[in-house]
């Protein structure tokens, strides 16, 4: 995910910020699972991890390779792994491999993960971020969620199916992408959308975005993703001739700037609730229960009445699955201690509902603010804007049915992400692309763009086998 994101994009989809009650019917947490192939997965992982792919310090290009020579000691030929380095960025190199499936007339799937990760200092950190560590059942190093976990279960499964002699109907590419943190520096995904878009083609994609929740020991969803906000930063601006400080006037950049994000601070845009969204509230409402399960029900029915949105807007993370916000993030002002301000200056950052165009929320902020002496303009790259996509039962269909057979009776649960990941530039780019994993986490964000980051081992490893199985049925499938 982004690196000014608080939590990886497994987590901003899921959203909750109350802690949810214990449910009964969850599912109770069975000993580390054994499943086929687990050591050498463990060997994948470990040596993805301790590779450092930061942008400061660590190359991408290293680990691609070293993913794509597992790839060919696995059988696959030459042709079909390919090292896509960008021109005078020898470290961002980006890897994409495919197994052929027996019908050149069906499109292909593709799995997407990056192998960059967010800085991390080990005098910050209890244990060494790039040496992976196993303690009181789970794994700690930069990567080992976000997200180099779904980036070595792709691999592992990419290698499972060649091992084994699977022939899928469609093709299944796997791309391994550099830069999904840091995108203002340079991002793998776009690059290789804009640059090799026939490598990226595809029906559909799987990607970060949504995992499992845990409640203690128990299960208590497994979710899928689709859809995301778009990311758009808005810098507002003041500048004024100033003056000496013993002299103050009215007409100050500070005062300017501050009202106007005061009145920001105040304005809630208008809530939609998409696909998406509606469905999260459909399948959660009973989960929950109490007052907010029985809003969410309530909430379903259309229009949706004000009331019942104002009291779900109470969580933070369901107010923004249900509107754009916009939110302050940094300011700066003035030159001197004695001097009236001649500039100031904030950044706003604003999570977008997938559809709304980005200079619609600017004329919107310029609406609130109300104020010429304030200016608005769109900071940095616009980002790109697609609606959500559909959640067909082929789709659905598969995920539901692989979470069955290993976690029975735990539902499948749809939803929005409200953080940003590659998936914006495929979809916008007409590969759709949902967020799967079955990696089940706590609600904490589990030190995701944090210290300590984790992920637990029996998650890890039952996340795996999911992908590794449904992957096979979507790519046979009709």
């Amino acid at each position: 995910m982004f690196r000014v994101l608080a939590a990886s994009a497994a987590v901003a989809v899921l959203c909750v910020s109350a802690s949810i009650p214990q449910i009964a019917g969850a599912q109770p947490a069975p000993a580390p699972p054994n499943f086929p192939g687990q050591a050498e997965f463990h060997d994948l992982y470990k040596e993805l991890l301790e590779t450092n792919t930061t942008v400061s310090a660590g190359s991408c290009t290293v680990a691609a390779n070293e993913m794509a020579s597992r790839l060919k000691a696995a059988g696959y030929p030459d042709a079909d792994l390919q090292i896509l380095t960008p021109p005078g960025r020898p470290k961002d190199g980006n890897l994409i491999a495919v197994l052929r499936g027996s019908d050149p007339k069906a499109k292909a799937i593709l799995l997407l993960a990056h192998i960059d990760v967010v800085e991390a200092k080990r005098e910050d950190w209890v244990r060494d971020p790039f040496k992976l560590v196993e303690e009181n059942g789970y794994f700690y190093a930069r990567g080992a969620s976000d997200d180099k976990a779904m980036a070595a279960a792709f691999t592992d499964a990419m290698i499972r199916y060649r091992k084994e002699g699977f022939r899928p109907r469609r093709d299944i590419k796997l791309a391994l992408t550099c830069g999904e943190e840091t995108p203002d520096t340079f991002n793998g995904a776009h690059w290789l959308m804009t640059t090799h878009r026939a490598d990226m083609d595809a029906a559909f994609a799987l990607n970060e975005g949504a995992g499992g929740r845990l409640d203690g020991d128990k299960r208590v969803y497994l979710g899928i993703q689709a859809g995301e906000k778009v990311y758009q930063d808005y810098t507002l601006e003041v500048t004024n001739p100033g003056g000496h400080s013993s002299r103050p006037v009215r007409d100050n950049a500070i005062y300017h700037l501050a009202g106007g994000l005061s009145k920001i601070g105040l304005f809630d845009f208008p809530a939609h609730l998409n696909e998406a969204t509606r469905l999260h509230f459909q399948q959660m409402s009973p989960i929950l229960g109490g007052q907010m399960g029985a809003d969410m029900k309530a909430a379903l029915a259309q229009p949706t009445p004000p009331d019942v949105i104002a009291s779900i807007a109470r969580d933070p993370g369901y107010n923004s699955m249900m509107r754009t916000t916009c939110v302050a993030t940094m300011v700066s002002a003035g030159h001197a201690l004695n001097a009236l301000p001649q500039r100031a200056t904030a950044n706003v950052n604003c999570r977008i509902l997938p559809g709304e165009a980005p200079e619609a929320v600017m004329a919107t902020l310029a609406r609130v603010v109300d104020d010429p002496a304030i200016h608005i303009r769109m900071a940095g790259e616009k980002s790109p804007v697609s609606p959500p996509p559909p959640l067909t039962p082929q789709i659905t269909g598969p995920a539901e049915a692989v979470g069955h057979q290993l976690w029975p009776g735990v539902p499948l649960v749809p939803a929005m992400s409200t953080g940003a990941t590659d998936g914006r530039f495929l979809t916008a780019g007409g590969v759709p692309t949902y967020g799967l994993s079955g990696m089940f986490g706590e609600s904490d964000g589990g030190g995701v763009h944090g210290l300590n980051e984790r992920i637990g081992v029996r998650a890890l490893y039952e996340g795996r086998e999911y992908l590794y199985r449904v992957v096979k049925v979507y790519a046979t499938q009709p």
